[in-house]
């Protein structure tokens, strides 16, 4: 019953995300004079979000909770680097595959599929929106804290969160790309947490090799 409760809500975030999208490029049109968000906070957490700097975050921090000991933390850690690298492939089928437009892209917004007008969109960024690797990404990294450990988990997808938002200020993803990742991903870091943290696969491996 709370699978199903859960689902429910999960599609009825994305359903109203999409309806969201217009309404939202509107409101951040009007804070930066017609354009997209040229604020470097804002650009720095759009850059420093994805996966190759998460996977540094991660090695580092299970570097040090090795140093430290602490068989906890470097599970966490690992899950959440595996959640982190699940969910940018699951989202990168998708996104790479819709030909969903980028809001900012200078061409009709629209779905395109993968194959366009006699060309391949796959690997074009202006057709790669659907749903965000960023924030797929960042969600899925900072999900497994919060399931395994929440008071570092709740700060922590305060900046996922910020990431995803970043996305959208610069135009890069509309909110229902960001909702649908954050979804996905986040479902993806429970499973990870619920197969591997809970039931101590990696806390037996990370002690096998300590």
């Amino acid at each position: 019953m709370i699978a199903f409760i859960l689902l429910v809500v999960a599609g009825g975030l994305i359903i109203l995300s999409f309806r969201a999208d217009d309404w939202v490029q509107r409101q951040v049109f009007a804070a930066n004079q017609g354009h997209w968000s040229h604020d470097p906070a804002v650009a720095a957490f759009s850059k420093y979000g994805d996966w190759p700097e998460l996977m540094v975050v991660g090695v580092v921090g299970v570097f040090l909770a090795r140093r430290l000991r602490s068989v906890r933390w470097q599970s966490i850690l690992l899950m959440a680097m595996i959640a982190s690298t699940l969910a940018g492939m699951t989202v990168n089928v998708s996104r790479l595959t819709t030909g969903r437009t980028r809001p900012r892209a200078a061409v009709e917004q629209g779905w395109y599929g993968p194959h366009h007008d006699g060309k391949w969109l796959i690997g074009q960024a202006e057709f790669n929106s659907f749903p965000s690797g960023h924030t797929a990404t960042a969600v899925g990294f900072a999900g497994v804290i919060l399931f395994a450990a929440p008071a570092w988990g709740i700060p922590a997808m305060i900046v996922a969160l910020a990431v995803a938002l970043s996305r959208i200020l610069l135009g890069a993803h509309h909110p229902s790309d960001v909702v649908s990742a954050a979804v996905i991903s986040f479902s993806i870091a429970w499973a990870v947490w619920g197969f591997l943290g809970k039931r101590g696969r990696v806390d037996a491996t990370v002690r096998k090799y300590s």
